[in-house]
């Protein structure tokens, strides 16, 4: 019997053994690409691009990524010279999160200097370096939205006998129109014909778009005439860029001319949807609804079916007038022709009616539409019922919102609107809605935005609902935790609180 119980608990301890020899494997001390890259990057000196490729390891985004988090806390400029010749290879590519990225770890934003460091130590160190090296220095400038040190970094290329391309002038020309200086700008373009570079199709819609921004509508257009002129035919992106700021900045008869231009030039450059929307909302706020108007029919006869905010533009438009009788004789044409439903259309009105302060059509709508099963959206549901509350009608808004909770299918209510009734509630003294509403937001889980929380819980206390009054127990949380409502001792709480 001993031998037995022997026997077996060696064959026990050996099955043991076994199972954690094969759970345990030896140890590997391979070092993983990253590791490999920066512990050669401790060990040489000066010139590490002619040496990194030695390194032979496998080179991705999670390689950098790590080998950056490494030198970012001490050693910030051989890390960004590693970033920089790690964006020269042929078989990597970074990405612009991992331009991003480098911006942050290296604080290029806050240090500009580390862009120029890296330059000088390449002249002093001889190193060899092609404009695809100043392209992606330009590339982490434009992440980092340095227009003044990114026009340096191209003046520098002459004297590293580098000839600046397409590329880099289309770098720095981008940052300065997004910093509004269109005359520099203007000014690097131009320079680029000095060299025998021509700019290219994203090069004419940066400055376009900058001009535009800007509000020099006329360079705009006359830029548009040049790259004609070059050979470089406009497609839809220059025709609508031109246009929304024509529709912004200059006249509508400007715009009618483009839209022409486009609607006759035809093919890729007709214009959709955005395009018309764009022009019928400049001819709303311009007080000119019949051009409106005119504007559709001949959106309508392109074959360019009006979308919601379309309809949204116009009913602003309208509503704005006072003409809401001739907005639902739009509504029925626009809705015949399929594109939108009668559901998306009145719930555009009800927000401009609201937005007009025509708060009884609204309602009167908003009713009409529960009641023959036309279901409002999300938004124009807490449209009206802040705008009812704005109006000091708390229990209108609440009975509204009660009636719409129990109807399937409707979009969600801002969060917001919970708060916002809650308070009115309260203030008004409403004691069994507020109480209703809280107990609402407990089960859903809805935080309380407003600075009137103490007050609340007050009112909820004198309502007699100790459930809700333990939210106050809570270090003043917003939140109304229902795990929080059993086994509370309301006795010492209110000792201790009241």
């Amino acid at each position: 019997m001993l031998i037995c119980k022997s026997m077996a608990f060696w064959s026990v301890s050996r099955l043991l053994s076994s199972s954690i020899r094969h759970k345990n494997p030896k140890f590997s001390t391979a070092l993983s690409p990253a590791e490999k890259y920066y512990t050669h990057l401790q060990k040489c000196g000066d010139n590490i691009e002619k040496t990194l490729p030695a390194v032979r390891a496998k080179l991705d985004s999670s390689c950098v990524n790590v080998v950056l988090n490494k030198c970012s806390r001490t050693q910030s400029q051989l890390g960004l010279r590693f970033f920089i010749w790690a964006g020269l290879q042929s078989y990597y590519r970074h990405s612009s999160y991992m331009y991003s990225k480098a911006c942050e770890l290296f604080r290029i934003n806050q240090n500009p200097r580390a862009i120029i460091d890296v330059i000088e130590a390449y002249r002093a160190e001889g190193s060899v370096v092609t404009v695809k090296t100043f392209n992606v220095v330009l590339n982490l400038c434009r992440e980092a939205k340095l227009a003044d040190e990114a026009l340096w970094v191209l003046r520098k290329m002459a004297e590293f006998n580098i000839r600046a391309d397409t590329i880099a002038y289309n770098s720095v020309i981008r940052l300065f129109c997004e910093k509004g200086d269109m005359d520099l700008a203007a000014g690097l373009m131009k320079e680029m014909g000095l060299i025998d570079l021509y700019p290219n199709m994203a090069i004419y819609i940066t400055m376009i778009k900058g001009f535009c921004n800007v509000g020099r509508l006329d360079d705009a257009c006359k830029l548009l005439k040049v790259m004609k002129g070059h050979g470089c035919s406009p497609n839809k992106v220059v025709y609508s860029v031109i246009l929304d700021g024509v529709c912004r900045f200059g006249s509508l008869e400007k715009a009618l001319e483009l839209l022409a231009e486009m609607e006759k030039d035809g093919g890729d450059f007709s214009p959709n949807t955005v395009t018309y929307t764009s022009i019928i909302q400049s001819c709303c706020e311009k007080g000119k609804l019949m051009e409106a108007l005119e504007i559709l029919d001949r959106m309508r006869a392109s074959g360019c079916a009006p979308n919601r905010v379309t309809i949204s533009v116009l009913t602003k438009g309208f509503c704005a007038q006072g003409r809401v009788e001739e907005v639902y004789k739009l509504i029925d044409e626009v809705v015949a022709g399929g594109n939108v439903s009668y559901a998306e259309c009145y719930s555009s009105l009800v927000a401009s009616l609201v937005g007009n302060k025509n708060l009884q059509e609204a309602e009167k709508l908003f009713r009409w539409m529960l009641a023959s099963a036309v279901k409002p959206d999300g938004l124009a549901c807490s449209i009206l019922i802040k705008a009812l509350c704005l109006e000091g009608q708390f229990l209108n808004g609440f009975h509204l919102f009660d009636e719409l909770d129990s109807v399937e299918g409707l979009g969600a209510i801002d969060s917001d609107i919970y708060s916002i009734l809650l308070v009115g509630l309260s203030q008004k003294r409403h004691s069994v809605e507020a109480v209703k509403l809280a107990k609402l937001m407990v089960d859903r889980g809805i935080q309380l935005k407003t600075p009137s929380f103490d007050s609340i819980v007050e009112h909820l206390k004198e309502s007699g609902d100790k459930e809700l009054v333990v939210m106050r127990c809570v270090g003043g949380s917003a939140l109304l935790d229902p795990a929080l409502l059993h086994d509370v001792p309301w006795d010492k709480i209110q000792e201790n609180l009241w």
